[in-house]
């Protein structure tokens, strides 16, 4: 069952995670496909990849390459076109900490019908935690605050890895609004915020908001869950799964500025506000930290790398959502992290994968 226990009262979903029994075999590697999703009035364009200036043969490389260090799927979209799709493309892995977009994206679209207030402070919305609880100085924290990952409150919290441990503040070390750590309380709090204000559970508020009208074809809100650790904390991790084609239909959401076929999804100044840097999160790598995106500002390594800004969310490391506005492009890897034999191929070879892809970049 993927409820949380029955004293967590915002832990409402009861039904079955549904894991399917098999995965479909990996299809062979290529560079593009010449059918699209069969759901009608949804489905992808496929072109190849010179119409839209990157090289087959060098995509191939990567492909190759790609397999050979453990990734089970990849796609690759220009223009909300695809010409680049590889492996289990419709297997609804699991997510990890691209979840954070998506909520984001909820949270977008509840600011602006006027149920969220982004400036509503914890105190106001009686957002607390178990003891030792909430002190008065960090029931001053925003939704904002929290969107950005800078509460100020260093409580523990669900589904925390032993680096977030390690690295969190003591508590009351930062005000509220002043400092910025990849703080699951933040992220999970305000899964909470969202449901006690909507009155929407997150998982079929994303299908019936997202999901649904963009045709996604493999996301289903019942194989998604809430994580608890009622001895941390009363706030839930939620926990998405997705495929890969599902995923690049969301990112390709925020490449064209929110927009689906003339429908205005997701607020266009939300896109470009929580996709902006309002934090530094990496002073070595120049990256930034927006409203549950991460971002590669100008004069970062990253976007010295592939040569354009943009924003993304990775999972674990292995798992990424890559948007690069300025090449109207998307990319989508995902890993069988379900797999128990699975492994992490490492800094290097992920860095060696980005060189490849972008070495196929001709400039058309």
């Amino acid at each position: 069952m993927r409820s949380c226990p029955a004293q967590h009262k915002r832990c409402r979903r009861a039904a079955a995670f549904i894991i399917a029994a098999s995965l479909a075999a990996a299809s062979l590697p290529s560079c593009t496909s010449t059918t699209g999703p069969s759901q009608s009035g949804n489905e992808f364009e496929y072109v190849t990849p010179e119409e839209v200036g990157w090289d087959s043969a060098l995509l191939q490389e990567a492909v190759d390459y790609a397999e050979s260090i453990g990734y089970t799927a990849m796609m690759m979209l220009h223009g909300g076109k695809v010409f680049l799709e590889w492996g289990q493309v419709e297997t609804n892995y699991q997510c990890h900490s691209i979840r954070k977009p998506f909520l984001s994206a909820l949270v977008g679209i509840a600011a602006e019908q006027g149920t969220i207030d982004l400036d509503d402070t914890l105190s106001d919305l009686g957002i607390d935690d178990i003891p030792p609880s909430l002190t008065a100085e960090e029931l001053t924290a925003t939704v904002r605050m929290l969107l950005m990952s800078r509460s100020g409150i260093y409580h523990e919290a669900a589904g925390e890895t032993q680096e977030m441990i390690d690295g969190r503040p003591e508590r009351g070390s930062h005000e509220p609004g002043t400092f910025y750590y990849y703080n699951n309380f933040d992220f999970n709090a305000l899964g909470t915020i969202y449901q006690q204000e909507t009155g929407d559970d997150i998982f079929e508020a994303f299908e019936q908001r997202i999901a649904g009208p963009v045709g996604m074809e493999d996301f289903d809100a019942a194989q998604c869950w809430y994580d608890c650790e009622p001895a941390k904390s009363e706030h839930p991790v939620y926990k998405f799964r997705m495929s890969a084609r599902d995923m690049a239909r969301f990112g390709v959401r925020y490449e064209q500025n929110g927009q689906w076929r003339g429908e205005q999804l997701i607020p266009t100044d939300w896109v470009e506000e929580s996709t902006m840097a309002h934090s530094v999160a990496d002073s070595a790598s120049g990256t930034g930290y927006g409203y549950m995106w991460g971002v590669f500002p100008e004069g970062s390594v990253i976007e010295e790398l592939v040569g354009y800004p943009g924003f993304y969310h990775t999972g674990i490391g292995v798992h990424s959502l890559v948007v690069i506005p300025e090449l109207e492009l998307v990319v989508v890897q995902r890993m069988d992290t379900d797999d128990p034999g699975w492994s992490d191929p490492g800094d290097e070879a992920t860095f060696e994968l980005i060189q490849m892809l972008f070495a196929a970049y001709t400039g058309g």
